[in-house]
């Protein structure tokens, strides 16, 4: 329990932070939204996503798949054709998987208690609680990246959040506010009126829009006074990480081979990047490839082209697509083959050009397609 005075300090943060949510909450789709299955659709459409990026493809999926058996029964292309685009695919695998364990295994019944919740695959601890939180008023308070930014800078935390007792101390924290907060007498006008949920709306509003990371709104914040981060300069050094990410960089080379109208696809199944979206045959290289020289010289093109007659039209300039811990350079190399080509290989599949729209690709991939950027090299 916390004492006297931080007691007085965590009711003057949850009293501002609601007061401040009274006037600027965002109005979105699915808040005060009660169906624990759109809630949950949110949440995994909003994970490492921001809510302009998210919106669109939440009122797709809503629209496409009303309800959970819908999405359950949904072909895998078609689900991966709709999140295309949005990243972080394996967030679309483990949404149908969930969605059909919940239609087929809990009898189309989603669950109804933060633990039963966060049973699910592709549900964490942040998303659980926001679930319980929305939908069920179950009182736990959500942890996520805006939480963690604003509690550390208002309480001047140092304790790394990517640590575990960094994780430990903000989920107490942010429990304790939380319930704070749910003993204040809610604003009968209020677009929220339940304390529970809004809350951690609330904060997690704030960390969005007011309290952001690289320029927060310092001059107009209700709760600068005592803002540790604010008092004592330090909003640019907060919240502390410990680790620092290094991200791979890694070549990709795609072929496009036209036989006559057609290309090559395939689906990547592998345990890697973009599993169970279709690319183009791949070859994967240890530096960048600024001559097509290299496709006479690697082994794999030399067996996929065997004594077949072809020849280079155009290739890309290196197009760079950022992931969390990769960094994709792709070059894209356009060559005519014979009416009888074939690639000796398994799963490929000959497409029309002007039926690749209904593949989902990774976004590096679609762009091309839809010539997004240029130029591109004659030959």
């Amino acid at each position: 329990m916390a004492n006297t005075d931080s007691q007085a300090t965590y009711l003057f943060f949850a009293k501002k932070l609601l007061e401040w949510h009274d006037v600027h909450h965002r109005p979105m789709p699915w808040k005060g939204e009660r169906n624990p299955y759109l809630v949950w659709l949110s949440e995994i459409i909003l994970q490492q996503t921001r809510v302009e990026q998210g919106l669109p493809y939440f009122e797709r999926f809503k629209a496409a798949y009303p309800t959970v058996a819908d999405l359950a029964n949904a072909p895998e292309d078609e689900v991966m054709k709709n999140w295309e685009g949005l990243g972080y695919y394996s967030r679309a695998r483990n949404l149908h998987a969930t969605a059909k364990h919940i239609a087929y295994v809990l009898n189309g019944s989603f669950p109804t208690t933060y633990e039963g919740i966060r049973s699910l695959k592709g549900v964490g601890d942040y998303t659980a609680a926001a679930i319980a939180s929305f939908a069920y008023d179950l009182p736990h308070a959500v942890v996520d990246g805006n939480v963690y930014r604003v509690l550390s800078r208002f309480f001047g935390i140092e304790t790394p959040i990517d640590t575990t007792a960094g994780k430990k101390q903000f989920a107490q924290l942010a429990q304790q506010l939380f319930e704070i907060s749910d003993s204040q007498p809610p604003n009968p006008q209020s677009a929220i009126p339940n304390p529970k949920s809004k809350y951690n709306q609330a904060i997690m509003d704030f960390g969005a829009t007011h309290c952001t990371p690289a320029a927060p709104k310092c001059k107009t914040c209700p709760m600068s006074e005592q803002c540790v981060a604010f008092l004592e300069k330090r909003t640019g050094s907060l919240p502390v990480k410990s680790k620092k990410m290094e991200r791979r960089q890694r070549f990709f080379n795609y072929l496009i081979f036209n036989r006559l109208n057609e290309v090559f696809v395939k689906k990547r199944s592998e345990k890697d990047i973009w599993q169970n979206l279709y690319e183009f045959p791949l070859i994967e290289t240890d530096s960048l490839q600024d001559s097509h020289h290299f496709l006479t010289k690697d082994k794999t093109c030399q067996a996929w082209l065997g004594d077949s007659d072809w020849r280079l039209l155009r290739s890309s300039a290196p197009q760079r697509q950022e992931l969390t811990h990769q960094r994709i350079v792709a070059t894209f190399w356009e060559l005519e083959v014979s009416a009888d080509f074939l690639l000796k290989e398994n799963g490929w599949i000959a497409t029309e050009r002007e039926k690749l729209d209904n593949f989902a690709f990774p976004r590096v991939i679609d762009l091309y397609i839809n010539q997004k950027f240029l130029p591109l090299e004659l030959f």
